[in-house]
């Protein structure tokens, strides 16, 4: 009696070791962007049951994906403990990090470099900054990576550029609604992300004038609860991010099969496989935490006004 006792005790354990196992679930965000190739990929495969971070991560782990068009809204999310993990670019992540004193947000790895850049319309003589005044610009997201970057560019070039005016309109636009925008020449021109920086090129034979080849465009960010509470599952999607670059890298063809596959089911809209293409060019894919980038990129938002003093940055990066 006793060892059957034991054996239904054992048994039950099991059970419900295997539930508390099936319940692991990550949350993580990403935009519909190819330079968010990393998350439009496990997407893709996750919708196919053949989960890239899923098989790596360990039995019963689930990932929840969350989309969002930019990154303030990803990292509010963060804020709200609605998610534990994005991609996002530096401009966000570093909002974020100063905004709660290094308190929730640690970059764990790097995800793309470049693939973001300034359009202009292709009648106009617009070169350098000083040919913005009194000029209208779109940018994705207020405070999100493209709308720092081009905020700060415009600063530099003698303009002066605030949130809601100054000499040159910077017009927060959704990356879906700048095309018409500027197919209507309601806009004279788009600092945008890839996709977006080829069709408004190809769609409407705009005229890229700045290219931020160098710059960091996306890095992957973790809550810091996420990291304090599931640090083992934290170093293992870091490592899984960093094998996943690799295979984008030497497999480009199946990769953006899927990227454009991913982006039918996310923005309902079927790319072409010569846009996505094209694209890619501008992009380098890699998984190195890009420190010298951040800390640039932290000068142009305190350029921008975004940060009023640049803030201790020893806490942001963090190896899982």
């Amino acid at each position: 009696m006793k060892t059957s006792r034991l054996l239904l005790a054992i048994s039950l354990w099991f059970a419900a070791a295997g539930f508390s196992f099936g319940e692991t679930k990550i949350r993580v965000g990403h935009f519909p962007n190819i330079t968010h190739a990393q998350g439009l990929v496990a997407h893709a495969l996750s919708r196919q049951g053949k989960g890239w971070f899923e098989q790596r991560l360990g039995p019963g782990t689930k990932i929840e994906w969350f989309i969002y068009n930019a990154g303030p809204s990803a990292m509010e999310a963060i804020f709200a403990k609605s998610i534990d993990l994005t991609y996002v670019g530096p401009g966000p992540a570093l909002n974020a990090y100063t905004k709660s004193n290094g308190q929730e947000i640690r970059l764990i790895a790097g995800a793309a470099n470049g693939g973001a850049g300034l359009i202009v319309q292709p009648d106009q003589n617009l070169k350098a900054a000083a040919d913005f005044r009194g000029k209208k610009i779109a940018t994705p997201q207020l405070g999100n990576t493209q709308d720092i970057s081009c905020r700060a560019w415009l600063t530099a070039g003698g303009l002066k550029i605030t949130q809601l005016g100054g000499d040159a309109q910077v017009i927060p636009t959704q990356n879906p609604d700048q095309l018409g925008l500027f197919k209507a020449k309601k806009i004279d021109a788009v600092w945008t992300v890839e996709p977006w920086l080829t069709r408004l090129e190809q769609e409407a034979s705009g005229k890229v004038i700045v290219q931020e080849k160098d710059a960091a465009t996306t890095v992957l960010v973790s809550s810091v609860k996420f990291l304090n509470e599931k640090r083992d599952l934290a170093k293992k999607f870091a490592q899984a991010n960093a094998e996943l670059t690799d295979w984008i890298e030497k497999n480009p063809e199946e990769a953006q099969r899927l990227i454009k596959a991913e982006l039918l089911e996310e923005t309902k809209s079927d790319m072409s496989p010569q846009l996505i293409a094209a694209a890619w060019k501008r992009i380098v894919f890699t998984a190195e935490t890009p420190r010298a980038a951040v800390e640039k990129f932290m000068q142009n938002s305190v350029s921008a006004g975004f940060i009023k003093t640049a803030p201790d940055l020893s806490k942001l990066f963090e190896n899982p």
